[in-house]
């Protein structure tokens, strides 16, 4: 392997107290009726209570530097192409045009899925919202994978060997050995996690075992108490999440691709049962951005 190259938006709330402190000011400018207008022609803000639903929206970080060299690129904190500035931009607008809103995002530690969130809070006019940087919402951790080409690889071990590395469910690729600069353990960004929990190399099943119960445990709760959660992430940890969510067999999640910067907008009742599942978006768009990560892995 080592030969290989490697918008604004005013709430229910706000109006209404508006509307409250200009009723006791003068009477005459009619400023309180047409406040109370205001408030009772204006949508019902829809987080902070629980209610019969639940909303979630994934969205995957645009092209990276690396993904634009078709390496890969796991735990590997490199940042976004012009391009995939360019994804995030209008994912941000395709939710700005759905009139979308959230209280509360989450990220993982890597900075491509961070830039994504940050240039979408940007377009929705959010970025004042709280995020929370989680490294359970990491990339699948490629062990010493990381930074090969995947074409050279696939000429290499040939296209279905690579296939298994990069998307079979429990067969890890070859990880790296103790001392390798790519490790994470020497990194400052998880000085505070358990090094036991820092892996060295991951399959799916691994990336399931610790995206999905920080959902359950963190995000899930959120979503229970009526928040909208946006989720900036990458392929592998929302394939993790989509499994679940669509209740997908092992078989079949190998055949999951989720395309880059494109919203994907999921309605749930309460016992996280799918209502809706809808990416936004050119339809031709989506499927192109879709069978081109799925191709990423063939040899040229």
């Amino acid at each position: 392997m080592e030969n290989i190259t490697r918008r604004g938006f005013i709430g229910v709330g706000a109006t209404a107290a508006m509307a409250a402190a200009l009723s006791g000011c003068s009477s005459g400018s009619g400023s309180a009726a047409s406040a109370s207008t205001s408030a009772s022609s204006a949508p019902a803000a829809s987080g902070g209570a629980a209610s019969a639903t639940m909303s979630l929206v994934l969205i995957r970080h645009g092209e990276s530097e690396w993904n634009k060299e078709n390496l890969f690129t796991g735990w590997t904190d490199v940042d976004l192409s012009e391009a995939g500035r360019a994804e995030a931009v209008e994912g941000g607008k395709a939710l700005a045009a759905e009139g979308l809103d959230f209280d509360i995002c989450y990220t993982s530690y890597l900075k491509r899925a961070i830039h994504t969130l940050n240039i979408v809070l940007d377009e929705v006019d959010r970025a004042w919202l709280p995020v929370v940087k989680a490294w359970q919402l990491n990339e699948r951790h490629y062990g010493a994978l990381q930074g090969l080409n995947k074409s050279e690889t696939a000429e290499k071990y040939g296209e279905d060997q690579v296939k298994v590395w990069r998307r079979s469910y429990d067969t890890r690729p070859p990880a790296l050995e103790e001392g390798d600069e790519r490790d994470a353990h020497l990194q400052p960004a998880y000085r505070d996690v358990n090094p036991a929990d820092i892996p060295m190399a991951e399959c799916l099943k691994d990336t399931v075992a610790r995206t999905w119960p920080y959902f359950q445990s963190d995000i899930l709760p959120q979503m229970q108490a009526g928040k909208r959660v946006l989720i900036s992430a990458h392929g592998n940890s929302l394939r993790s999440l989509v499994m679940q969510f669509d209740k997908l067999s092992e078989d079949e999640v190998v055949e999951l691709n989720i395309p880059t910067g494109i919203p994907l907008v999921y309605m749930f009742d309460q016992d996280l049962n799918v209502l809706e599942k809808r990416y936004i978006g050119d339809p031709a768009v989506i499927e192109a951005k879709t069978n081109q990560v799925a191709n990423q892995g063939k040899a040229k």
